[in-house]
């Protein structure tokens, strides 16, 4: 990348104006910024050189020069990764503004601690149910543990809900530190960004904020519901400092059937099959997810031939049709023969004639060719 001119480093033509510039620059510096790569040597090498050509291209006695001489000519007028004039203060606002939160050279109004949440107000319960309750939908009581703010101390945490200012980052809830002309902030490890600190625990809630209940709720689940699918259950989450209650997310997790597999809204199962019944096309009878259903094989019928059954699948989820039940036939074949079977298979085999023995019309002409390599 850094072989690439500083234009094509931040992907804008040559003619590009300062605002275009300045898009491309915000774009990719928030790809490749560290705090979004972390550990990732590469993507911090990439957003150095985008710091590098966004100082360069930004400033227009800089971008003059580079454009008449290229890198070599910013050597001795501080380009090519020194401080141009205005660089510093304007990519420090950039960067506040992108990662700090602070827009137009003044601070932002930061939420009040005391309205602040300690935990997400949604929550989710993971369920497992069978398959057929999973293909025909069933009604299943659902049992959770759910966070409600502790009373005495509103949900702060602190005793008699008392807050101090954060003595880490002066209440801001962002430390910053600066390297070079960028300003990185991270949110503050002591405060976790509320910007102030219980002076002393609450004892109801030890310090958390919170207090565990148990609840349950009924849960009716459509047909068709999918492995990984999720379900909402509104107001039955956790309850906020105001009273506020959030929604609760059944994840579910489908058993596997022995017989039948699902792959979306189709169902396969596999059909084992005599390799008799399969050369004489015979009638089988073979379970459905709703009874029984009748499978007419075709004479000859191959392994592994599928046979498709048009809406006898599973109900889609979201009520857009049905799926197809697939029937794969996996021909078998006997272990041993006892000497009338042999007879009696050598009989069926020579009734056939030629027919029984294609090998011999398609291998005659490559055998008189090979022995002719040696004549």
């Amino acid at each position: 990348m850094e072989d690439l001119s500083y234009y094509e480093i931040l992907e804008v033509s040559r003619d590009a104006d300062k605002t275009t510039i300045k898009k491309a620059y915000r774009k990719m510096a928030k790809t490749y910024h560290p705090d979004k790569n972390p550990g990732d040597t590469e993507a911090e090498h990439k957003f150095k050189l985008c710091n590098e050509a966004y100082q360069c291209l930004s400033d227009d006695k800089q971008r003059g020069v580079y454009d008449r001489y290229g890198k070599e000519g910013l050597q001795g007028m501080g380009g090519g990764g020194g401080r141009s004039s205005g660089g510093f203060d304007d990519l420090g606002s950039m960067f506040e503004e992108m990662f700090s939160g602070f827009g137009g050279g003044g601070s932002r109004r930061r939420q009040n601690p005391a309205d602040m949440e300690k935990y997400d107000l949604d929550m989710n319960v993971d369920m497992s149910i069978s398959f057929n309750e999973a293909i025909f939908g069933c009604e299943k009581e659902v049992k959770f543990k759910y966070k409600n703010a502790c009373k005495p101390c509103k949900g702060s945490g602190a005793k008699d809900g008392k807050l101090s200012t954060c003595s880490q980052c002066k209440g801001q809830g962002q430390v910053y530190m600066k390297q070079g002309f960028m300003t990185f902030s991270q949110t503050c490890p002591v405060c976790n960004g509320v910007g102030s600190a219980p002076a002393e625990s609450c004892k109801s809630c030890k310090g958390n904020g919170y207090t565990q209940e148990e609840d349950s709720v009924s849960v009716k689940i459509p047909k068709g519901i999918d492995d990984g699918n999720r379900l909402r259950v509104s107001g039955n989450g956790n309850i906020g400092k105001r009273g506020t209650r959030g929604d609760l997310y059944v994840t579910f997790s489908v058993e596997r059937d022995k017989h039948f597999q699902r792959e979306g809204n189709d169902v396969y199962i596999a059909i084992p099959v005599f390799f008799t019944q399969a050369v004489t096309g015979e009638t089988l009878t073979i379970p459905s997810l709703t009874g029984e259903i009748e499978l007419k094989l075709d004479i000859g019928t191959k392994d592994k031939q599928h046979f498709k059954f048009r809406g006898e699948g599973i109900d889609d989820v979201h009520g857009h049709g049905k799926g197809d039940l697939i029937a794969q036939v996996n021909i078998t074949y006997p272990k041993k023969l006892s000497d009338e079977q042999k007879e009696l298979i050598e009989k069926l085999q020579e009734s056939f004639g030629i027919e029984s023995k294609p090998h011999e019309s398609v291998l005659e002409s490559a055998i008189d060719k090979m022995k002719s390599w040696f004549s």
